[in-house]
């Protein structure tokens, strides 16, 4: 009888810096990743982890917050974009239909006034997000309505782990 074992990779960086992002109360303006390229590793998912993400010295408002939007394609956004998603760490506007037809991985709101609040989220599997299975690109667009946006050192924050099964 074979028995299955999970496989995981050792843990990669997202390119995707969210240095002193601003505000947009509707979600649409924001900052996309580098795009992730599953077509070498053929991973069966992808866990993505972030360190917390920290809001202005500006107070924010309760119910003001981040969001983890998450794109998957067919192929690389360099040869056919998302609206304005092209694949690469930049900051973007997008129409609000795409931003609704985006998955969304992870949010964090909040509930206090405070300002310089960090932000935490629960790790998510990207492939749950597109019906089971991981896209052969994909990759994360980070929107705030906090207000003031986020501090001004926040790269490095989000990674994922790659996940294989193996059969012996």
């Amino acid at each position: 009888m074979a028995t299955a074992t999970v496989n995981y990779s050792s843990n990669t960086a997202i390119t995707l810096d969210l240095s002193s992002l601003a505000q947009s109360t509707t979600f649409v303006a924001g900052r996309e990743s580098t795009e992730v390229d599953n077509t070498t590793n053929k991973y069966m998912d992808a866990i993505v982890y972030a360190l917390g993400v920290t809001g202005s010295s500006s107070a924010a408002t309760a119910g003001q917050g981040i969001n983890v939007y998450v794109w998957g394609a067919d192929t690389s956004l360099g040869t056919t974009a998302i609206d304005t998603l092209d694949g690469t760490d930049s900051a973007e506007t997008i129409a609000l239909p795409t931003l609704q037809a985006l998955r969304l991985g992870a949010s964090a709101y909040t509930t206090v006034t405070t300002a310089s609040q960090v932000y935490f989220f629960q790790p998510f599997s990207v492939a749950a997000l597109f019906g089971g299975v991981l896209p052969k690109f994909w990759g994360l667009f980070v929107s705030t309505s906090l207000a003031g946006g986020l501090a001004a050192s926040m790269s490095a924050k989000f990674s994922y782990v790659g996940v294989k099964y193996d059969v012996a």
